[in-house]
C-alpha cells in the first residue's frame, strides 16, 4: 500500500499489484523465497513513465500504470524465451549502486511532505527540496509526530527483531493509535475509504501515442527491475545452496507483470526485504507465496475497514524507511576508494536520476560506463618479459629485479584482444618500446589474447615490415585457438610461416636463439 503511492495511484492497486503476481511467481519460477511484489525502485519508474501521459486524471493513470505493467511482463516473457538474461549485465554495479541511491533519495524527498503534513508540488528534487526548506514553518505537529514515531519504531524493529515484519507492525499500531487517539479529528490525514472486494479486469483507456511511449518504458522497467530480482534471488539460492533458472526467471517475472496489470495493478519486482523476512521464518518453498496470495485477497475482501483509519503518514514513514534501506553509502565507499572512474560513473547515475529522470538518468549512465569501458580497453596494460632464473617461465620485467632479459630478444605482451578500438595504440606502443633498441627478434606473447579482428591482423602485419625494414624477425608466441583461427583466415600464419608462430614463449626463444 505504501508503495503504491511511488506509482501515483491509490493504496488499495499495491494490494491489487500482490496477488496474481505471487501466484505466478510461485507457479513458474525457480526460487524457494522470492517474494514477487510492488518495490520501491520499481514504483518510482512507473510514476516517471505513467504522469506525463496521465497528468491529473487519476483513472487514466492507473489505466496507463496496468497498461505499463502488462507491456513489461510480455517484453520480459520474450526476453526469457530468447534467453536475453545477459542483458542485465549491462547494468554494472557502479550504475546500479548510483540508481538505487538516486531512487533512495528521490523517495524520501518525495515524501517529506505527507511526513511533515503539508503538500509539496512534484517538480524535480531540488525544486522539492527548497519548497520543503520554506514550508517548514506549516509543519503540522500531530503527523510529524506519527511520522517520527513509525520511523523510530522501524529502525529499533530491524536492530533488535529482524524477523518481525516492521511494516505490517507500523501499519497495525497506527490504525490502533487512529482509532484511540482521534487522529483524524486532530488533522492527521486517514487514507480513507477502500473499496471492499477483488478487482475487475483491466479495460485500459490508450491511443497508439500512449503505447509508443509506454513500450519505451517497459523496456528499461523489465531490465531493471529483472535485475533487482536476480540480485535477490541469486543471494537467497547461494545461502540456502541451491541453483536458479534465469531466463525461466525472466519469464515468471513477465508473467507476474502481466498478472498485476490484468488486475489494474503495476509492476513488481523481486522485494528483498520481503523475501528475507520469508527466509528467516522458515520459508522453503512458492508455498509462502500461495498463502501470502490468499491472504490478500482475503484482506480485500473482509479488512478494507480498518485499513480506511490508516493515517497516509504511516506509509509515507514506511516509504522513507525502505529508502533508508536501499541508500547504499558503503558501496560508494568503496568505490570512491578503489576505483575513481566507477565511483563517478555512481555519482552520475544518482544525479540522472535525481535531476532528469530514472530511465534517461540510467540511459546516460551507462553510456558513460561502456565508453569508459572502450578506452580503458583501447589502452590496456601491456610489458615487457623476461625469464625467472633457472625455470623456462616468463614474467614481467617491472615485477622483479631478478627476471632475465634475454639478449637481442624483446618479448612483449598485450593484455587484451586486439580489435580495431586499439589496434593504434599496440602500434604505437610497440615503437616506442622498440624505439632505439638493437634487438634482432620481437617476440608477441599473445597468450592473453581472447580475440583478434581483421584490424589487429593488419596492425601486427604493419609492425612486421617497420621490423622488418630494421632487420628484426617478428614471431607470435601462445596464441589461442580463436587468435589463430583468425591469423591463418587473414593470411598473417601463412606469411609467418612454421617457423613464425610457436606454442609457448620459451620455444620461441629456444628456436630464435638457435637461429
Amino acid at each position: 500500500m505504501a508503495y503504491s503511492q511511488l506509482a501515483g495511484v491509490p493504496p488499495v492497486y499495491g494490494l491489487y499489484a500482490s496477488i496474481l503476481p505471487l501466484l505466478a511467481y510461485a507457479v513458474f519460477g525457480t526460487s524457494r523465497q522470492l517474494i514477487v511484489a510492488p518495490d520501491a525502485a520499481t514504483c518510482a519508474i512507473v510514476f516517471v513513465v505513467v504522469t506525463p501521459l496521465a497528468g491529473t486524471d487519476a483513472a487514466r493513470h492507473v489505466s496507463l500504470a496496468a497498461a505499463l505493467s502488462i507491456l513489461t511482463g510480455i517484453f520480459c516473457v520474450l526476453a526469457g524465451l530468447l534467453r536475453l538474461g545477459f542483458l542485465t549485465n549491462f547494468l554494472a554495479r557502479p550504475v546500479l549502486s548510483g540508481y538505487i541511491n538516486g531512487i533512495a533519495i528521490s523517495i524520501i524527498a518525495g515524501q517529506l511532505g505527507k511526513l511533515f503534513g503539508f503538500s509539496l508540488k512534484p517538480q524535480g528534487f531540488f525544486r522539492t527540496v527548497a519548497e520543503f526548506a520554506g514550508k517548514l514553518g506549516q509543519a503540522h505537529g500531530a503527523t510529524l509526530a506519527v511520522s517520527a514515531a513509525v520511523i523510530l519504531l522501524l529502525r529499533l524493529l530491524k536492530r533488535f527483531s529482524p524477523r518481525l515484519p516492521g511494516p505490517l507492525v507500523a501499519v497495525a499500531l497506527g490504525i490502533l493509535a487512529a482509532r484511540l487517539l482521534d487522529l483524524g479529528g486532530h488533522g492527521v490525514a486517514l487514507v480513507g475509504t477502500i473499496p471492499a472486494g477483488l478487482p475487475a479486469l483491466l479495460r485500459p483507456d490508450l491511443h497508439w501515442r500512449d503505447l509508443e511511449l509506454l513500450a519505451y518504458g517497459s523496456v528499461g522497467l523489465a531490465l531493471i527491475s529483472f535485475n533487482s530480482t536476480m540480485v535477490t534471488a541469486r543471494s537467497f539460492a547461494m545461502r540456502n545452496r541451491y541453483e536458479i533458472d534465469p531466463n525461466q526467471d525472466f519469464i515468471a517475472l513477465g508473467v507476474a507483470d502481466i498478472g498485476a496489470g490484468l488486475l489494474q495493478g503495476f509492476a513488481v519486482a523481486g522485494a528483498d526485504s520481503r523475501t528475507a523476512v520469508n527466509d528467516s521464518v522458515g520459508g522453503r518453498s512458492q508455498l509462502t507465496g500461495l498463502v501470502a496470495a490468499l491472504l490478500l485477497a482475503a484482506t480485500l475482501l473482509f479488512l478494507t475497514g480498518p485499513l480506511a483509519c490508516l493515517p497516509i503518514a504511516v506509509l509515507s514513514a514506511v516509504l522513507v524507511n525502505a529508502a533508508l534501506g536501499l541508500f547504499d553509502l558503503p558501496a560508494l565507499r568503496f568505490l570512491c576508494r578503489s576505483e575513481p572512474l566507477e565511483f563517478a560513473v555512481s555519482l552520475l547515475t544518482l544525479l540522472g536520476v535525481i535531476t532528469v529522470g530514472v530511465l534517461p538518468g540510467v540511459v546516460v549512465a551507462v553510456a558513460v560506463a561502456l565508453v569508459l569501458v572502450l578506452v580503458q580497453a583501447s589502452h590496456p596494460h601491456d610489458a615487457l618479459l623476461g625469464r625467472i632464473p633457472g625455470t623456462s617461465h616468463y614474467w614481467d620485467l617491472e615485477a622483479g629485479a631478478d627476471l632475465e632479459a634475454v639478449p637481442g630478444v624483446v618479448i612483449y605482451r598485450f593484455d587484451a584482444s586486439l580489435l580495431f578500438f586499439n589496434a593504434d595504440h599496440f602500434k604505437l606502443r610497440v615503437r616506442t618500446l622498440l624505439a632505439g633498441t638493437k634487438a634482432r627478434a620481437f617476440v608477441l606473447d599473445a597468450g592473453t589474447m581472447a580475440l583478434i579482428d581483421s584490424t589487429g591482423v593488419a596492425a601486427i602485419e604493419e609492425v612486421a615490415d617497420r621490423l622488418e625494414r630494421r632487420g628484426i624477425t617478428l614471431v607470435i608466441a601462445a596464441p589461442r585457438a580463436r587468435v589463430r583461427a583468425g591469423l591463418e583466415r587473414f593470411g598473417l600464419a601463412r606469411r609467418l610461416g612454421p617457423a613464425g608462430i610457436f606454442p609457448n614463449v620459451d620455444a620461441a626463444v629456444t628456436a630464435l636463439a638457435g637461429t
